[in-house]
This record gives C-alpha cells, structure tokens and sequence, in this order.
C-alpha cells in the first residue's frame, strides 16, 4: 500500500467535503485526517466509527468511502469493502488510487471479469500507466483472450522498446493460440536483430519440442557462445545428446552445468533431484559411475547446499548404497535443525531402514522442538510401535492432549491411540474408558466403534453394546472388511450364524481374503453351520496368510476337524 504511506499528500488530493450539515470544513478534515491516522496505525474499529460518522452526514464523502472500504478489508468484510470502493469509484471516477484498490479487491474475490474491467477503465483515463498493461496482459492470458493479450503487448513494448521477457511472452501467446509459425517467427526476428542467450535457449526448446534435434543444438551453442555458462542452454544441449544417446557428450555437458561458478547449488541440486526420479533406472544400472560423478562433483561445490545434500542422499539411498545416503542426509539434517523437509527426509531412510531405536530418538528430540508437527509425532509412535514401547504412546498421546485440550482434530485421534495402546498391555478398563471419551466428543467416530466392539466381542462382554457400536459402522462403511468382520463375529457370538455368514460373505469380496484373522472367523462361522468341507477351505486359506497373529493356528484346525471326523 504505496500511496498510505503518504496519505496526508493523497488525502488533500482526493478529499471532498461538503458540510452542508452545518459543521466547518476544517472540523471534518480534523475528523477524517483522525481516521485515516487510525487507519494507518491499524486501529480498525476506531478508523471505522469515525469514517462512519463523516459518511453519516455526508454520503458524497468519496476519501471517506475509499477508507470505509480499506478498512472492512482489513477487519475480513471482502464484500462490503468492495461496496464501498465502488461508491469511491463512482463519486471520483478520474481517481486512479480508487480504482487500483478496487481491482485488488476484485482480484482476491475471484472476479477476474470485474478485475479486467477495472484495468481497462483505468487505462482509458491513464494510458501511461505501464503496470496497468502488465495487469491485463497476464489476466488476458489466463482468461484465454489472447488477442487483446498481444494488443497489451504491442502497448508496452511501444513503452518500453523490444527487450527478451517481451518476446518471449509472444511467442507463448502465438503458442497458446495454436500459431506456431508465427511463435517462432517471433523468436528468431528478435534473434537477428539482438543475440540474446535467453532467446537463442528458447528458439532451441522450441525445435526440440519438435524433435528438429540438430537445430535445436546449433540453437542451444548459439546461446552457449553468447554465454558460456548459460545454466539452460546447458541443459538443453545435454537433453539433445541424451536423446542422440551420446552420453559422453551428456555426462560432459551436465559436469559443465554442475560446475558453473555462477548457477546456485540449489538448482543444480533441484537439477539432480529431478534427474534422479525420471531418468530410466537402466540407464542409471549402466552409467553409475557417471551418475555418481555428477552428484560427488555437486557435492564437492557446494558441500553445505541442503538441496544438494538432500538428492545426493536420496540417489545414493535409492541405489542400494544406504549406509551413503544416510549419511548425506543426517549432515544435511544437522547442518539444519530447524529444517522439516531435511529432517523429514534422514527420518524417513531411518524408517525405510527398520532402524526403530535411531527413528525413536531422532522423532522425539524434534518432537520436543516443534510440538505442533505432526509428522515428528506420528514417526515416534511408529518407531515406538515396532519397538513394542506402548507405554511411550501413551505418554505422546497424553502430551498432545495436554497441549490441545479443546481441539477435537488432535484430542480424538490421541484418545484412540490411548485406548488401543492400553489394550495392547493389557489395561483394559483404562482402554475403554479412552474410547468412552472419544465417543462422547464423536458419538460416530468409526474407528473406535469398531475397535471398542471387537474388544468387547473378544472378551465376551457386553454384546448388546458391541452389536449396537458395530451396526453403525457397517452403515457407515457398508464395504469395510474390517468392520463386517467385527459385525459378523458378534453375530456368530450372539448364536446368528446365517446372518453373520453373509456379513463375512460379503468381506470376502472387499479384500476379506487377505486377512488371516477375517479367514479365521469365517471358517469358524462354516464350522458352527457344519459346513465342514468349506469351513476347510477358508482355515487353509487362514493358515497361508498367517504371519503369526493368530498363534496355534493349525493346532487348533487341526484339532476342530479331527473331532469332524470322529
């Protein structure tokens, strides 16, 4: 807000006051000049009433409505601010300031029309403003007018001469519109009559675009001789001969590129990081020594780079080589602590590499740092978990809790980790009474009506509560397997093994087979029916999905149908 800043200058330029209500023309300047300082020392409320009490007696008050409606912008009423701006606009329709805040107001409404409209009357009053043109011209662009677009163009290239941003956003234009000729056309006028690198790149991304390859190189060599170390005449090039598959002349090229004293290390990092996701991984298989060339070269240029460190890592992790990758990550890490995407990035190699107790310590101590963080939080109950540490969830949890006791979006995922920890030692009561709170902020919470059931069914208590809990989720997620399994077990429970052969039926058909413990109980199910030959079937199928969850599996199938046959 430019013109705020000398507001008092703007102020007299604009101000017109007509006390015909009796009251001096200095009073209601004293008044306004009080609430565009309000204004300014972002005292809203007050700015407000003062400006409202001008507009009171004097509603052909046009400074008076322009600030009402800064004002309501700041205080979140878009609506209203844009009301009053118009009024502004309409009492002082030569005002340029008016009508600049008001597109602005248009454009974070989302009414791009209104905001072109805008623009265009302002340039018919102030066909000088430059800025306005720059306006218009990325509005016509995104709203497809690319005519007008071009005529915007013509207007400030009039202004401010040729120049390679000006032709280079023509030939964008003629290529949106589908007129390729004429885009490339307009590159190479431009080329004969000023050398420019950036234009000799793009005249060759052109040519590329159209596999023309030899033309595109001799564009690309062009801008290299302009400029030697042009960072994407470079990487065309080497896109050329990595097309040609001439790949010493690529690794050549890409080791100019990582070597250019000039070009950040974060784009040469963000460079390699892209190179290592799309490139084939054959081609990596067969040109590692290159590949790994490239990445020690960047290493060596820039050896604190974050980015840098960060793709090296991942490229030496990806290929096998762990024990390289995480230790570029953890130094890129440690270098910065306050970073997420480094930290986020040596945690997840930790997590990827089962290493529970470095994932542990590592997650806790950020966690400890940035509270807030999800992430930290979620991969410190991960490590815990596999370290069976259910006790040290519990205490995450309760911490979270403790932390954001009124938000429901933290306080209901907490409790249900809670509750299902205490299950798992065991702690019974206190694993339902964490659900019970969950339940009485979300009465249909899913997760826990269904755990909270299945607990209850596998003690074999409370199985009118466990039905009723289980019945809602099965409405809820009518196709949940995991949830049909937990309805049907309580049917079978409660003697209704017909209707819970079709709930398990029906879990078989939505990724039922998959689960062990879900096979289990249909067999079971089959069993109590008699349906010896298929209840068989679904316990061998049990016991090739078990990976150890259900213990003394095939002694018990073994032993249920020996008693069959007797």
């Amino acid at each position: 807000m430019k013109y705020i800043r000398h507001f008092l200058t703007v102020l007299l330029l604009v101000m017109t006051v007509s006390p015909s209500w009796g009251q001096t023309r200095e009073n209601l300047e004293n008044r306004l000049l009080d609430a565009v300082q309000s204004y300014d020392n972002r005292q809203y409320s007050r700015a407000e009433i003062l400006l409202r009490s001008i507009l009171a007696k004097d509603e052909k008050n046009d400074a008076a409505w322009y600030y009402l409606g800064l004002t309501e912008a700041y205080l979140g009423r878009q609506e209203s601010a844009i009301a009053d701006l118009e009024k502004a606009v309409t009492l002082d329709p030569d005002n340029y300031w008016y009508r600049d805040r008001l597109a602005i107001l248009y454009r974070s409404a989302g009414q791009t029309e209104k905001v072109i409209r805008t623009y265009e009357e302002m340039l018919e009053k102030h066909p000088k403003k430059t800025e306005v043109y720059f306006d218009l011209l990325y509005l016509y662009i995104g709203t497809q007018q690319y005519d007008k677009a071009l005529t915007a163009l013509d207007s400030i290239e009039g202004d401010l001469g040729p120049g390679e941003k000006i032709v280079t956003t023509r030939y964008e234009i003629y290529r949106r519109k589908g007129e390729s000729e004429k885009a490339i056309a307009a590159l190479e006028d431009f080329n004969s009559r000023y050398a420019s690198a950036e234009v000799s790149t793009a005249i060759g991304d052109h040519y590329l675009g159209e596999y023309r390859d030899s033309v595109a190189l001799e564009a690309y060599l062009e801008a290299l001789s302009l400029d030697s170390t042009y960072a994407p005449a470079l990487l065309g090039k080497s896109e050329v001969y990595r097309i040609r598959r001439d790949y010493p002349a690529y690794f050549s090229t890409l080791q100019e590129f990582i070597s250019g004293e000039d070009i950040p290390g974060d784009a040469k990092g963000r460079y390699l990081q892209d190179l290592g996701r799309f490139v084939e991984p054959s081609v990596i298989r067969a040109h590692r020594a290159e590949f790994d060339s490239l990445y020690e070269l960047g290493l060596e240029k820039h050896p604190k780079d974050s980015t840098m460190l960060s793709s090296a890592g991942v490229y030496y992790a990806s290929t096998g080589r762990t024990d390289r990758g995480k230790q570029l990550l953890r130094r890129s890490a440690d270098l910065y602590p306050d970073s997420k995407p480094q930290n986020v990035n040596y945690l997840q190699l930790l997590y990827i590499g089962q290493e529970w107790e470095a994932l542990r310590g590592r997650a806790d101590t950020l966690m400890q740092r940035f509270p807030d963080e999800d992430i930290y939080y979620e991969l410190s109950n991960t490590a815990r978990y596999n370290l069976k540490d259910y006790e040290g969830i519990i205490r995450n949890g309760e911490e979270r809790i403790r932390r954001h006791p009124a938000d429901t979006s933290v306080t209901i995922p907490a409790y249900t980790m809670i509750g299902d920890m205490y299950h798992s030692i065991g702690e019974e009561k206190k694993s339902f009474k964490a659900y019970e709170k969950v339940l009485k902020l979300n009465p249909d919470y899913v997760p826990v009506l269904n755990n909270y059931a299945y607990y209850l069914s596998m003690a074999g208590k409370r199985l009118g509560k466990a039905y009723a809990m289980s019945k809602k989720t099965i409405t809820a997620e009518p196709d949940n397997p995991t949830y049909l399994d937990t309805f049907g077990w309580i049917l079978h429970l409660q003697g209704k093994d017909l209707e819970a052969k079709a709930m398990f039926k029906h879990a078989m058909l939505y990724g039922g087979k998959d689960s062990a413990v879900i096979l289990d109980h249909y067999a079971e199910v089959l069993y109590a029916l008699k349906e010896y030959d298929l209840a068989k079937v679904y316990w061998n199928l049990a016991i090739s999905k078990n990976d150890g969850e259900l213990k003394n599996l095939e002694r018990k199938v073994k032993k249920k149908l020996g008693d069959v046959g007797k």
